[in-house]
């Protein structure tokens, strides 16, 4: 099973020296950090832990100045290797490393106290004792980077945290790639690197970019500079992509299997605090490797997050509050919340079950996640199949998605309504009782009549048959053509007035009245004071 182990620590502990001793890999790259003699951004190298144990190793930075760096690189570990100096002991830096471990759920780890060599033996035995004292679920280790002493008990002990580590839940789900890292290679082109959070990824794949409609092909995988057939969920990912420039990507974006991830500006999330977090505070949200500002609205021991900018979250997802230091964490109970949520929701979605929410919009576009849309069809389907033969549509949703979002579906709109492909009406059984409103509105001409059903006035209209009125009246195409041609004539001359209408039609004033309210409707004629006149005409 895959995994990635990943350093915590104050600066200057020996982090990068204790990596490179256990792994043969300098992971401080950079000029400037092998100037300063400090980490400042991730690193990165395979490790061997012995017994056919390999893990994904991530080094971070220990600086206070870099805890941002550090989130972004923790969340996606499965095992922690806390480094501590035995000459300074824990300093702030392990404290608030130690505590965004915990608030990302990373339970199993090693704790590493480094520089062995450099102290007396009662020195070590009192860093030790600190060390067991500061994680007393954890076996603490004296080791020597320059020595070597200690590194074959600590490779054991990682060995057995790794057994420990239970299965990734969402091995089997979508492809979701947290990006870390984005460079570009002579040849091959663009390249995002990160810990695979689920799913698998080979060439030929393909991902959306940051869950907008932003598409790019997987060109190669490299796991440690091996190329492979395949990633999978743990390890860590180095993506050579098609598609997509270099400036498109950063730090923060995710690669995911297309439309399996809705962007949402909400969480609705479980909190766990360190420090009391207000109704309303402003805060920094780690989620993956993005930050994003975000304030809290508090739901009791729940709190709705509303971000400045989108995220890809799932439910489950561990995510880090800061201000100027660590201040709380939280499990994602729902990635795609209303904005209101209720206690109730919060407990529905904290029990697993499906709690659906209309679409967002991202960046102009409006985004929905695969079960939201499942759940719309199998409404609109139901509501389908219960239609009368004689109108077998259904509303169509009336919401600002619905454009969008009908698009995606196997469905026709004909107004406000919405059919299954190729669909018409039938009277069926009921042909004969059509058939005899039918005669009896022609048997009324010019006169109009009354049609009781309006669902069977509707489909008549729809099949040519009668022209429907208000108040449940109805004519013939025949009479209704004459009096388009009468209003017409005579509003061409200045008006029509409704007593003249009605004498030249020979009509009651009642249906009179109907008939002209009907051509006002289809665009015919318009009222201006007594009279109709044309609606193109200008007065």
């Amino acid at each position: 099973m895959p995994l990635t182990v990943g350093t915590a620590g104050h600066v200057d502990h020996g982090k990068t020296w204790l990596v490179r001793a256990l792994t043969g890999k300098d992971t401080d790259r950079l000029a400037e950090e092998q100037a300063r003699g400090i980490s400042i951004e991730l690193g990165y190298a395979p490790l061997d832990a012995g017994e056919g144990v390999r893990l994904s190793l991530v080094d971070v930075p220990g600086h206070e100045r870099f805890v941002r760096t550090m989130v972004a690189g923790a969340t996606g570990i499965d095992l922690f290797l806390l480094v501590v100096d035995a000459a300074e002991g824990a300093r702030p830096q392990t404290h608030e490393h130690l505590a965004i471990l915990r608030l990302l759920g990373v339970e199993h780890g090693v704790v590493a106290v480094t520089k062995a060599d450099a102290v007396d033996g009662e020195t070590l035995e009192l860093a030790l004792a600190e060390a067991a004292e500061l994680v007393p679920t954890t076996r603490a280790v004296a080791v020597s980077a320059k020595t070597g002493a200690g590194l074959d008990e600590l490779r054991a002990e990682l060995r057995r945290a790794a057994a420990a580590v239970r299965g990734r839940s969402a091995a089997d789900g979508p492809a979701r790639l947290p990006v870390d890292r984005v460079f570009t290679l002579k040849g091959i082109g663009t390249v995002a690197t990160g810990t695979l959070w689920s799913g698998s990824l080979a060439a030929g794949d393909v991902v959306e970019l940051g869950g907008v409609r932003r598409e790019a092909r997987v060109r190669s995988v490299h796991v440690h500079d091996a190329a492979v057939a395949r990633a999978e969920a743990g390890q860590r990912v180095a993506v050579a992509l098609t598609g997509v420039e270099r400036r498109e990507l950063r730090r923060g974006d995710v690669l995911a299997a297309p439309g399996a991830f809705a962007p949402s500006y909400r969480l609705d999330v479980r909190l766990q605090e360190l420090e009391t977090v207000e109704d309303g505070a402003r805060l920094l949200v780690h989620h993956g490797t993005v930050a994003v500002p975000a304030r809290v609205v508090r739901r009791g021991a729940h709190a709705q997050l509303r971000l400045a900018a989108p995220v890809l979250a799932a439910r489950g997802d561990r995510i880090v509050l800061r201000a100027e230091t660590t201040v709380a964490g939280g499990v994602v109970v729902d990635p795609v919340p209303a904005r209101h949520a209720d206690p109730a929701t919060f407990a529905r979605a904290e029990r697993g079950e499906r709690v659906i929410h209309e679409p967002v919009q991202v960046e102009g576009a409006w985004r929905w996640s695969e079960d939201w849309l499942r759940e719309l069809r199998e409404r609109l389907e139901a509501a389908l199949d219960a239609a009368d033969p004689l109108d077998p549509g259904a509303d169509a949703p009336t919401a600002p998605w619905a454009a969008a979002v009908l698009a995606a579906l196997p469905y026709e709109r004909r107004g406000s309504r919405l059919y299954r492909l190729g669909a018409a009406a039938t009277a069926g059984a009921r042909a004969a009782e059509a058939d005899a409103v039918a005669a009896a509105v022609a048997e009324a001409a010019p006169a109009a009549a009354r049609v009781e059903d309006d669902g069977l006035a509707r489909y008549l209209e729809r099949d040519g048959r009668i022209v429907r009125l208000g108040g449940g009246f109805a004519v013939s195409p025949e009479t209704y053509e004459r009096a388009r041609e009468v209003a017409v004539a005579e509003a061409a001359h200045g008006g029509v007035a409704l007593a003249r209408f009605r004498d030249l039609l020979g009509v009651g004033r009642r249906d009179a009245q109907l008939l002209l309210e009907r051509l006002d409707a289809d665009g015919v004629t318009r009222r201006v004071g007594d009279v109709r006149v044309l609606r193109r005409a200008r007065v």
